[in-house]
């Protein structure tokens, strides 16, 4: 195995070195060295907090700046975040009008955001969770309780970040964001798994003729390995389950996320793009916004998965507010 970094144990804090130089107009290191917040906090806004274990990048660290998040809490590779670093950041961002937490459904997220939630509760902040379990792939999955979170995480980092800078007090934009979860599905599919610094060994392993549908972002196989198939029957596969599983009424207006998982071409991206919004729209509904890029990876895995999220007049208006970080940027 090759990789750019020194050591294993070390490639986590070089990497978050490096982001936040590369960004330091913008952000800085948070208590202890492994959060990133934004530079300029605003006083009596909701903070927005996030994170998990690196190796998802651009999330979610890129999404840290106006518009989105206020600080994301990074731990080593696929391991979450630990319930001193998201404390921290909570005392640290906490301005006055409390914080949420937007948190993915993985098993160990969910118990150090919920101990360090518990924790900030106890020495007086106001504290609420959203929970992202987007992945229609999984019902009980190593690692999770219930379906993952998955790159859905991001519409509802966007959403409800946009909402909290419009200053949206913390009740409504739990509300909120729940809504945005309930209205979101995810499903994705690799052709070579992630490989791991610590290990140097890929994930999972696959022949020239398979494929895994339903993976999650942490390396983990999917529901099925089936064979590998031409683009358009993947793309078939996948919105045929999203679509069932949305069950959105006709007409309905949709935001279509292409995500890259950390080793698929653009190219492939726009090409499956084009060919989900056929099919989705074939089923009924409007695809009314969009985005297309590598912004939730699984490290170097080779796939590529299929956000859904059905669009209110709100939800439309805040998917189109501005936003300024550095993976996510427009209305500037």
């Amino acid at each position: 195995m090759k990789k750019f970094m020194n050591t294993a144990d070390r490639i986590v804090a070089d990497s978050l070195e490096g982001f936040v130089g590369a960004h330091e107009e913008s952000v800085v290191f948070g208590t202890g060295a492994r959060n990133i917040r934004r530079r300029e906090l605003r006083p009596g806004k909701v903070a927005v907090i996030s994170g998990g274990g690196a190796g998802h990048e651009p999330m979610h660290i890129g999404f840290v700046g106006p518009g989105m998040l206020d600080a994301a809490c990074v731990g080593h590779i696929f391991t979450s975040a630990t319930p001193d670093q998201i404390h921290a950041a909570i005392v640290e961002c906490d301005t006055g009008a409390g914080v949420l937490l937007v948190v993915k459904n993985y098993d160990g997220d969910v118990m150090n955001f919920e101990m360090a939630a518990e924790m900030a509760t106890a020495s007086g902040h106001k504290v609420e969770t959203v929970i992202v379990n987007d992945d229609i792939a999984t019902h009980a999955a190593p690692r999770s309780s219930g379906r993952r979170g998955v790159a859905g995480t991001l519409v509802v980092e966007k959403i409800v970040g946009a909402a909290a800078e419009a200053g949206m007090v913390l009740a409504g934009l739990k509300a909120l964001g729940e809504r945005t979860v309930a209205a979101t599905r995810s499903m994705g599919v690799a052709i070579r798994g992630a490989t791991v610094p610590a290990s140097g060994r890929a994930a999972f392993t696959l022949s020239s003729e398979e494929m895994e549908v339903g993976v999650g972002i942490h390396g983990e196989p999917g529901r099925t390995r089936a064979a590998f198939e031409p683009a358009d029957r993947i793309a078939d596969l996948l919105c045929a389950e999203i679509l069932a599983d949305l069950a959105a009424p006709a007409e309905a207006s949709v935001l279509l996320f292409v995500n890259g998982f950390g080793g698929t071409p653009a190219s492939e991206l726009y090409l499956m793009y084009g060919l989900a919004r056929v099919r989705l729209e074939r089923g009924g509904l409007q695809v009314a916004r969009s985005l297309v890029g590598t912004y939730v990876t699984s490290l170097d895995m080779a796939g590529l998965s299929i956000t859904v999220s059905l669009l209110d007049e709100q939800r439309a208006r805040l998917w189109d507010a501005t936003v300024s970080t550095a993976a996510l940027r427009w209305g500037v």
